[in-house]
């Protein structure tokens, strides 16, 4: 496999200007001259293995994380940010923007910020939405955007709280996860907490009592005075272990969540406590499927989704989320993109270790398998893709259904879906019959049409902004115009 060079002249300035040193000192430092560090700095040269390995023996500086994952983030989001018809005017080559985001990422990031609160502000003017009246409103990204960004670009993981979660379930259950009764032992042993499945008051910790029917389509109610903590009895073991584990995460790691939410700096309250809904949720998985052992089983059984989830008596989706989060300094595991996508093809949930990057607004990309899972439920279905710029995936996809109640109580329904870069492919057992070097194997796939520079895609929803069209009145194609 042909290695990618590493461009990454902003980090080694960040370094460099962490120490104090100039560009001479640093150099001597490195071993290397101060022209080729000018060159690396600003990215007219790569970074070469004996460089990285100075950076490491001379600064402590962990290769790992010099990875460029993050500019593939970047650039991601100011492509599309670019391709907004609000953005307007010409529009600039990937080149340019490649160079704006390897030399002034903090410009990149500022600009998608503005284009958001740009999106933000045209979406609610259209709408004559209510919340024009609020002062500043507009100017300020939404409290749920600020929290998917935040893990986002902390590649969704979060050491302190898996190495906790990991420590719990050690403590619990020693190695193949942590059981509810187990759970729920815990929490009333350590903190009076008594777990209560069915209607407060009227079910048995670790039973599954129905009690009456109010309240039955929420997961969780913790009542603080009296010290029980009622889970729905229509949802499963699976779900209700996850929810006693979220509420241990309130309980026990409050300080550190905190301290995390603390050093994230969120505009408002509400995005400061939606982020602590996902920290403990990220503890909840953590401690449902320690790293250690969640990541030796999922080299052991070669990523099978359903034999993971049922060696952890766990869920489809808390399984495919948890690999995507596999990215501990040191003992990472196969990198992995993960989504949830609704009916509407709205991505919900998104994380990606990859080069492949989601969309920020609108519908995912409709040639995507995530789609067709909702025709085919009860099944994973495979797909090898190739994305605009060459790189090429095995993605896996799969429709679930989340019931909370009876005849009126509303039901989810969702597309997870799971992949990872060609390269790592052998290393699931689902690529196990699939001819990888037959190119004619894969389909062309995009992020988004606004962004997809595809000359002949049949499923175009919008031309892309950054061509010309040709539209001739005498020949109808599939798709009413030509790209030029």
């Amino acid at each position: 496999m042909r290695s990618r060079k590493l461009f990454i002249g902003g980090k080694i300035r960040a370094i460099r200007g962490e120490h104090g040193l100039t560009q001479a000192g640093f150099a001597q430092k490195l071993g290397i001259s101060t022209s080729y560090l000018n060159q690396i700095e600003n990215n007219q040269r790569h970074v070469s293995a004996s460089v990285l390995l100075a950076l490491a023996e001379a600064f402590s500086v962990n290769i790992a994380s010099l990875s460029d994952q993050d500019t593939d983030r970047l650039l991601a989001d100011v492509s599309e940010a670019l391709a907004d018809p609000v953005s307007g005017g010409a529009q600039p080559s990937l080149s340019d923007v490649k160079l704006v985001v390897q030399n002034a990422p903090s410009f990149a990031r500022a600009f998608v910020a503005l284009h958001q609160a740009m999106r933000r502000s045209g979406d609610q003017l259209a709408e004559l939405d209510e919340t024009l009246e609020r002062t500043g409103a507009l100017s300020e990204p939404t409290p749920y955007e600020e929290v998917r960004d935040f893990f986002h670009y902390v590649d969704n993981y979060i050491h302190e709280l898996d190495l906790a979660g990991e420590e719990l379930s050690r403590d619990l259950a020693k190695s193949r996860g942590v059981s509810l009764k187990a759970l729920a032992d815990h929490i009333e042993r350590r903190h009076r907490v008594r777990v209560v499945i069915g209607e407060a008051g009227t079910g048995e910790a670790g039973r599954g009592e129905a009690g009456g029917e109010a309240g039955n389509t929420g997961l969780r109610r913790f009542d603080p005075v009296s010290r029980v903590l009622w889970l729905n009895p229509r949802t499963p073991v699976s779900t209700q272990a996850f929810q006693v584990a979220c509420q241990i995460a309130l309980i026990e790691h409050d300080a550190a969540m905190s301290r995390i939410i603390d050093e994230a700096r969120f505009r408002s309250a509400d995005a400061a406590a939606i982020c602590r809904i996902g920290l403990a949720n990220y503890f909840a998985g953590a401690a449902i499927l320690p790293y250690g052992a969640f990541s030796a089983a999922a080299r052991e059984l070669r990523h099978d989704l359903v034999l993971l989830a049922d060696r952890f008596s766990t869920s489809l989706e808390q399984v495919a989320h948890r690999l995507s989060t596999l990215q501990r300094p040191g003992q990472k595991g196969v990198p992995f993109f993960f989504a949830r996508v609704d009916k509407a093809g709205n991505i919900t949930k998104r994380h990606s270790a990859t080069k492949l990057q989601f969309a920020r607004f609108g519908s995912a990309c409709p040639l995507w398998n995530a789609h067709g899972a909702f025709e085919t439920p009860n099944r994973i279905i495979r797909q090898l893709a190739e994305t605009p710029d060459g790189m090429r995936y095995l993605c896996l996809a799969t429709a679930i259904t989340k019931p909370s109640g009876g005849w009126r109580d509303p039901v989810q329904t969702y597309a997870l879906a799971l992949g990872c870069e060609i390269a790592h492919a052998t290393e699931l057992v689902y690529a196990d019959d699939l001819d990888l070097a037959r190119a004619e194997a894969f389909e062309p796939i995009g992020v988004s049409c606004r962004i997809c520079e595809r000359r002949d895609c049949h499923q175009r929803a919008v031309p892309p902004l950054k061509r010309r069209l040709k539209v001739d009145l005498n020949t109808r194609k599939p798709v009413p115009y030509e790209v030029e």
